[in-house]
């Protein structure tokens, strides 16, 4: 795959990025033995997935966008790197410094996920840095994998440089001890499992949070929207949708005030463009989170403050999906197992914790907003090793600047900076 890649100019490549992001926009493309319109894969991805179409679709533009924009992501990535050393192996930079880069792979394998499209945003930088893709789809969403091989093929991709393997789990775990680089995503058992180990990079559950700041906190009402939008949008389903609210004060208050705000919502028809929430399509899984969360209510210190405004119960069961509608919970402390989780719907805990000791206390966190504006604590939270994407300021925790690496930049995963010399330096 990679030979066959580096016969096209990553130039070119960049290129057939935009026209496959035109293709997978718009066009009928070629499924099983038939075809798809864009219209037919929202309705299948939705049904699969539970994602109300408009959100499908919102995750097709996400795609796209990248596409698009594939020549700015990979100069961010990159850091301004000649992309012609990606090809050759090495090269002079702008410095007149001699660069050399090996592939560690020559293809990056995939074990894929069901829960949020939008993911895959993450994958589509790999091709135009002519690394081949293994791909094994999540077992309720296949749908993106399948259309965005068949857009990146008739867009000018050798069909040769895409394997898409669909099947069981221990698909992915041979992918996983085949391919040399692999990205993979799962909870935090699989995490766990492979934490250490420098040829896979996983993705798991973000537990993403926003921190007030004690010198902001008591202007909490400024950032009520910013608080229900990084919990509420998208059905709160991504890893970077806000599960933790922490405050070292008001914390009762601005739990009451979210829930007030979320928790009379309640699911409509997955047609519906303006659908709030996701639906649960594997039996008994809604059921499962509903339980335990449940069992994490009983312990002290823990309140939800979603049931006054909800119409019903939490768990909704229908006949071919069910509901979990959003729950925002208040831990007095640390100390309860709810106070730092993460599901798969709104849902969220607002602690009660002093600004000294969230640090210590956060746990990993993929994403956090930091609303402060104190110099020292900014600069702490700078120095957070536990910390992946940190915003400070005003910023939800699901706007993404793309042209930011995602838990570690790909090109340093893939890619690896060694000494090169094609001429005797100069004397010392």
């Amino acid at each position: 795959a990679r030979d066959l890649l580096r016969e096209i100019p990553i130039s070119k490549l960049l290129e057939i990025c935009k026209k496959a992001a035109e293709l997978y926009m718009t066009a009928e493309l070629p499924l099983g033995n038939g075809t798809q319109t864009p219209e037919e894969f929202c309705r299948i991805q939705s049904a699969s997935t539970g994602m109300p179409e408009w959100m499908c679709a919102g995750n097709m533009k996400k795609v796209a966008f990248v596409l698009e924009h594939m020549d700015e992501i990979l100069d961010s990535l990159t850091r301004g790197l000649p992309l012609d050393i990606l090809t050759r192996g090495y090269g002079k930079e702008e410095r007149g410094v001699m660069m050399s880069y090996q592939a560690n792979s020559p293809v990056l394998g995939l074990v894929l996920p069901s829960n949020s499209p939008g993911v895959h945003t993450l994958w589509m930088p790999i091709l135009p840095m002519q690394i081949g893709l293994v791909l094994k789809p999540g077992s309720s969403e296949p749908w993106t994998p399948y259309r965005m091989t068949e857009a990146f093929c008739q867009a000018g991709i050798p069909r040769e440089c895409i394997s898409v393997y669909p099947g069981p789990h221990d698909v992915g775990s041979t992918v996983t001890e085949l391919c040399q680089r692999v990205m993979l995503f799962g909870g935090q058992q699989t995490i766990d499992k492979y934490k250490g180990n420098p040829n896979v990079q996983a993705h798991g559950p973000g537990f993403s949070k926003i921190l007030l700041g004690d010198d902001v906190v008591d202007r909490w009402e400024d950032y009520l929207d910013l608080m229900v939008d990084s919990i509420f949008k998208n059905g709160g389903r991504s890893c970077i949708n806000a599960s933790g609210v922490w405050a070292s004060r008001h914390t009762e208050a601005i739990a009451d005030a979210i829930a007030k705000r979320i928790g009379p919502v309640g699911p409509t028809s997955m047609t519906d463009p303006e659908a709030p929430l996701a639906a649960f399509t594997m039996t008994g899984a809604a059921k499962a989170m509903h339980t335990q969360i449940e069992e994490g209510l009983k312990e002290p210190g823990v309140t939800e403050v979603t049931a006054k405004y909800r119409d019903g119960e939490r768990l909704i069961e229908l006949e071919r999906c069910d509901y979990l509608r959003p729950t925002i919970v208040h831990c007095a402390s640390t100390d309860p197992a709810l106070a730092n989780t993460e599901y798969m719907f709104p849902m969220a805990s607002v602690v009660q914790c002093e600004q000294k000791d969230m640090l210590k206390k956060i746990g990993p966190t993929l994403v956090c907003t930091a609303i402060t504006e104190d110099p020292q604590w900014s600069q702490q939270l700078l120095d957070a090793t536990n910390i992946d994407r940190l915003n400070i300021g005003a910023v939800k925790t699901n706007a993404l600047n793309w042209l930011q690496p995602h838990e570690g930049n790909i090109v340093e995963f893939l890619f690896r900076a060694r000494a090169f010399q094609n001429e005797s330096p100069a004397a010392h």
